[in-house]
């Protein structure tokens, strides 16, 4: 059930949060290089990295519970002992993507 919640909770989270990142963006770049220049600064704050940080675990998040509804689609994964391992895989490896896609976006990965 927790992770139907989430499901939900990240997809509504990043339509909004990334409907308002796109448009913040594009307004900045339409209004010239000093509100650029102010959107950068505070996308590579150490605020606006930790939406960032929080966006990206919201998109792995729900990707994987994504494809964990997809295979529950699919008829397979409801026996009880089944789906409470893959509804806990759901959030472990959603952390550790975001982990991995950081490290690697900061060039510390592969």
């Amino acid at each position: 059930m927790a992770v139907s919640i989430m499901h939900r909770v990240t997809g509504n989270g990043l339509a909004t949060a990334g409907a308002l990142g796109v448009v913040w963006w594009l307004m900045a770049a339409a209004m010239g290089p000093e509100a650029y220049a102010f959107f950068i600064r505070c996308a590579t704050s150490p605020i606006g990295y930790l939406v960032m940080v929080g966006l990206s675990w919201f998109f792995f998040q729900h990707l994987v519970s994504g494809l964990r509804h997809f295979v529950l689609d699919m008829g397979a994964g409801y026996e009880l002992r089944t789906n409470k391992s893959w509804s806990l895989a759901t959030f472990a490896l959603s952390a550790g993507l975001t982990v991995l896609f950081w490290l690697f976006i900061f060039g510390k990965a592969f």
